[in-house]
Order: structure tokens, then sequence, then C-alpha cells
């Protein structure tokens, strides 16, 4: 197939630190490379592919300190508009960027696929409602529940390749956190953990301008040499950390679509504890790859008997669940029974 991957330009593809999606599309791109489809990858000047690159803009627009990066900025309507005219040389369109692309993919001739990347709300809902000619598929089953009346095409879990990653059969004596520096993520519930058992945590976190007033009143006043906050870390030492610590918290209040940390924790055999919200209970398994617990006082406790945990039972089940192969079968799948049905 003729496969066209439209991916956002925030970050390069893969990034350089943050960027859950940028990795995901690096995935997913590379594997339908080696599957023999001609694969066109719209992404930054700066990313690095097996596909056909083709970009309108050198680097990822946070690296550029781009004001409005996440909106209808120049760079993008100018890489959406290129895309799209190119539509034609492909079978298919893969995009990654939606609800902001749906009008253009919902008169687009080529078929359309494209991932929710993020939550559905009570605003783009009625958009996807409304223009229903691209195939949407999302990456969780909660994602989509009390969704209804979009052409949903499916689920497809992300997946990594995460053969290469790190395994620690013993754990360091550290909680962690990785991610984002947000109120819905819930870093001040990882604090708040760490310092009632007395355990050191790690917080290796981007914080952007928006996050900013939530980290200077819940986060800022709590560091200190047992609670540190190192920043972004590129993947080989978020590995590391991984594979060191004692158990990686989760603690979101948010519907999480999916958990790409989680899936990267447990395949360095470290197991996970989270909030029950959104996708969480499609991605650990309680009581095996770790716990998911309702509040503060239930994390407490799955701290304390996170031991009990096999760290291999986590690899193996990242390793089986959330495979680059798995998360391409899935795809190939909905491409062709698009193509077919067209």
């Amino acid at each position: 197939m003729k496969i066209a991957q439209i991916a956002p330009l925030i970050e390069r593809v893969p990034p350089k630190t943050y960027g859950g999606t940028e990795r995901v599309i690096h995935a997913l791109t590379e594997e339908l490379v080696r599957r023999g489809h001609e694969v066109t990858l719209f992404a930054t000047g700066d990313s690095l592919t097996s596909a056909k690159l083709e970009s309108v803009y050198p680097r990822g627009l946070r690296e550029a300190h781009f004001k409005d990066m996440y909106g209808l900025n120049l760079p993008t309507l100018l890489h959406l508009g290129k895309a799209y005219e190119m539509q034609d040389k492909f079978d298919i369109i893969h995009d990654h960027l939606t609800p902001i692309t749906l009008p253009i993919a919902n008169i687009a001739k080529t078929s359309v696929v494209m991932t929710v990347h993020g939550p559905f709300s009570s605003e783009n809902r009625k958009l996807f409602q409304a223009m229903q000619r691209p195939s949407l598929v999302t990456i969780s089953a909660a994602q989509a529940y009390h969704v209804p009346g979009i052409n949903h095409a499916g689920v497809v879990h992300n997946g990594l390749p995460m053969e290469h990653y790190p395994f620690r059969s013993q754990p360091g004596e550290y909680l962690l956190y990785v991610g984002r520096i947000s109120i819905e993520k819930g870093v001040h519930y990882c604090i708040e953990v760490a310092q009632r058992l007395d355990i050191p945590l790690v917080i290796a976190a981007k914080l952007e301008k928006t996050d900013r007033p939530y980290f200077s009143e819940y986060i800022e006043p709590y560091l200190s040499d047992r609670i540190r906050w190192i920043g972004e870390v590129d993947e080989e030492e978020r590995n590391t950390l991984m594979s060191k610590a004692l158990c990686f918290l989760h603690p979101v209040i948010w519907r999480e679509p999916f958990g790409l940390t989680l899936i990267e924790a447990m395949a360095c055999g470290c197991p996970v504890v989270a909030f029950n919200r959104g996708s969480i209970p499609e991605i650990v398994l309680n009581g095996e790859t770790g716990y998911i617990v309702d509040d503060v006082e239930t994390m407490l406790e799955a701290v304390e008997n996170i031991r009990e945990i096999r760290r291999a039972k986590c690899r193996a089940h990242a390793l089986e669940n959330f495979s680059v192969d798995g998360m391409t079968d899935g795809y190939e799948s909905i491409y062709k029974k698009i193509l077919a049905s067209s």
C-alpha cells in the first residue's frame, strides 16, 4: 500500500525527549516500511525515518519556541496543505492531528484514517459526530466510551519497540514519575505518597508555561534532596530510571486515553501504581504488573506491597501486549478493511 503518515510538528519524529505520539508514529512508520509498504512521512525536517520524508518546517515547534504550537499556526497549515495536496499519490492517509484536521479530512478524496491520540471532550465530540467520513481509531476502548455517533473503525493499543529496554530483577529504593507536570497528571499526589512513606521520589518531567502556576504552588515548595525534579530526560536515561525504580506512580485525575509511560515502565520491569481512570485497566494487570487504586490512601498501601509484584511478569506483559508488531497488525487490518469497502 501507498500510505501517508501525517505527524504533528510539535516534536521531531522520533522525539528527542518528551513526545509519546511522535514515538508511536515513528515505530508504526518504520514497521510499515519494513513490511514493504511505500510510506511517506509528513513531519519536521530533522525527523529520522526510513520512509520518504516530506517537510515544511526544519525542527519541532516546541524546540523553536513557537508560541501557538498546538493550534492552527502557519507551519501546521502549510504542513497539512502539502499533505492533503498530495493525496492522489496515496491509497490511504493516516492522520495523527485530529481534531484540528477533521474539516479537511472530511472532504478528502482519498480514504483517511485518524488516530485520536487525545481525549474526547464535550466540545470536540460535536466535530467527530458531524464529520464522519474519516475513519477514527481510538488507542483504548475506554477512550471511546460514551461517545456515540462517531465513525469508529476500531481500537489499536499503542506499541513500541521495547525489546532492547534494560531490565532489572531487583528494584532500587526510589519512586518514579515520568511525563508532564500538570494538575491532571496528579504529580502532587506522587509527592504526598513519597513524603508519607518517607521514600525518595524522582520526577523526570517537562514543564510548560501553562502549568507553571500549578508547579509553583503544588510542586516547587516541596522539592528537596529526597523529592527531586530533574526535568526532561532522553530515552536512555528514562529507561535507566525506570529499570532501577521501586515502582512507577501514575495518579492521573482525568480519563487517560493511554498511558505510554506505563508500558515502558513495565518493559523495564518496573511495576505501576495508578489511579483507576480511563484506559488504566486495559494496560495494568491489577495485582500482577502493579496495582490499580482509587485514591492516595490505597496508593500508599499498594506501594508498601509493591515487592510482591514480579518484575519479570511486568516485562513479559508489556512486550507481549504492546508490541510494534501488534500495533501494526491492527492498523494494517483497518487499512485493508477501509480500502475494501471504498
